[in-house]
């Protein structure tokens, strides 16, 4: 059996993004540690939000490498997506992917420790394409389970990377996000919090909002509480807020994400 470790940077969709992936790694047999010591593999999800967050990823790259010189080390998530070009040279890592494609990360790191050789595949975003269809159930390090319902952002704000590292907003179908829902609660979790890149605009493309995601997790038996997370404010409309505010198990919070004009 393989034994695997990760390293997670940033906000609360990348650490989504790495509970969906340790569950894909323990569908292939691997061993998920709770430290760098004794791994096969190391797993770095990356965040690029700040030059200051590039650097902690960097850090982590060459004191994993330092630690574990024969294991096979995996860069993936938004710097490598955002910066391919940089990453590619970064040869510390023995696979470097982006934001696409989680999915496949479990088989190039299989492929990589059967013949060592190194992978770079980041491949770019392109507009329309549907939500990446990952799901987790297992939280094991939380008293809540993170769901992500929402991906990428049409703003390109000049001061951003995210659209670069993310691509174009896109949502979770409702019908997934009830079988999710219903399998957290079936292995306990009482507590979910939404999350998304820009979660306010969840669900545009389908004809729904945010409010039908929280009413979907507030019918699943067992879900004692719902909460979201960061939003932007020029996207909460009076019906929504009147909605949500009918939904018992909604917890009346807002972290609003706001941009000073100077």
């Amino acid at each position: 059996m393989f034994r695997v470790f990760f390293i997670t940077f940033g906000c609360k969709v990348n650490h989504y993004e790495t509970e969906c992936m340790k569950s894909l790694f323990r569908e292939r047999g691997f061993e998920i540690l709770r430290s760098q010591e004794g791994a096969d593999a190391v797993v770095i999800n990356s965040c690029t939000v700040t030059s200051s967050g590039d650097s902690r990823v960097l850090a982590a790259l060459r004191k994993a490498r330092a630690a574990l010189p024969d294991a096979v080390i995996a860069l993936t998530g938004c710097y490598p997506q955002a910066s391919p070009d940089e990453a590619a040279k970064l040869t510390d890592a023995d696979i470097i992917v982006g934001t696409k494609d989680r999915s496949g990360i479990p088989a190039l790191v299989e492929e990589c420790l059967a013949d060592r050789h190194r992978i770079v595949s980041i491949s770019p975003y392109i507009k329309g394409e549907p939500f990446e269809p990952i799901v987790c159930s297992r939280f094991d390090d939380n008293t809540r389970a993170f769901v992500k319902i929402q991906d990428g952002c049409d703003q390109f704000c000049s001061y951003c990377m995210i659209p670069f590292a993310r691509g174009r907003c896109r949502s979770k179908p409702l019908e997934i996000v009830r079988q999710e829902i219903a399998d957290i609660a079936a292995n306990g979790k009482k507590e979910i919090v939404l999350t998304g890149i820009n979660l306010a605009f969840y669900g545009r493309e389908f004809g729904y909002d945010m409010a039908d995601a929280v009413k979907v997790c507030s019918g699943t038996g067992g879900i004692e509480r719902i909460r979201l997370g960061s939003l932007e404010p020029e996207m909460m409309s009076e019906d929504m807020l009147m909605r949500l505010a009918a939904i018992p198990q909604f917890c009346p919070q807002f972290h609003l994400s706001l941009q000073k004009r100077l």
